[in-house]
């Protein structure tokens, strides 16, 4: 029997998003982005579990199969959904870094000051494809360190073993409709409408003593 993927909800209900997030993204983006784009990552999520339960093994290869595409869009659809229930997440705050003490520590030691760590996360999210995403990630396996990782698509770019404690997502959809083309001034307001005591709780959980 298929798996069944879930559509998570958010921290906020559809009208409060529309309020919170009023200096992020349009009113508008905040329905079509959770309700549009989101859903139909996990839509295909759980369209791809099914086509997986028949499909053809044998005949996979390097060139085309059925089943090596099922694959790829299985994991494209996996990280756009993962990310933007994290992208939720982390909205619908006043951005002060003090409501989260422990992640603002952390980055501190990290990062040398706040400051530094927002101009190097903010070049992250500036630097990805036009359809991409900038992340502050935890590198659990590896060198257990705070990453800021510019990530091309959902995937291509992303570290094995980097637990994913802020995503701000610059596909075109998230913020053309507000701002055209100034990515900058969107990343600014993401930074600006974070919610650090979610991230925070976010750190402790995964990370803090990791």
């Amino acid at each position: 029997m298929a798996y069944e993927w879930k559509f998570n909800p958010r921290p906020y209900s559809d009208d409060e998003a529309k309020k919170l997030l009023t200096n992020v993204m349009s009113v508008e983006t905040t329905d079509w982005h959770y309700n549009t784009h989101q859903k139909g990552y996990v839509t295909a999520l759980n369209n791809i579990e099914k086509a997986l339960e028949g499909a053809d093994r044998a005949g996979a290869n390097g060139n085309y199969s059925v089943i090596g595409e099922l694959k790829r869009r299985f994991t494209w659809n996996h990280s756009g959904a993962l990310l933007h229930d994290i992208y939720w997440e982390i909205l619908g705050g006043d951005g002060d870094p003090n409501k989260g003490p422990e992640i603002k520590a952390a980055i501190e030691k990290e990062f040398g000051s706040f400051d530094a760590w927002k101009a190097d996360f903010k070049a992250a999210a500036v630097s990805a494809k036009l359809s991409g995403w900038g992340l502050l990630v935890f590198d659990r396996l590896y060198s257990s360190r705070l990453l800021n990782v510019t990530v091309d698509e959902h995937q291509y770019g992303a570290i094995w073993g980097g637990v994913p404690l802020i995503a701000c997502d610059v596909f075109e959809h998230a913020y053309y409709h507000k701002d055209g083309p100034a990515r900058a001034k969107y990343i600014d307001n993401v930074l600006l409408n974070l919610h650090w005591g979610r991230i925070n709780e976010r750190y402790k959980k995964y990370c803090a003593g990791k």
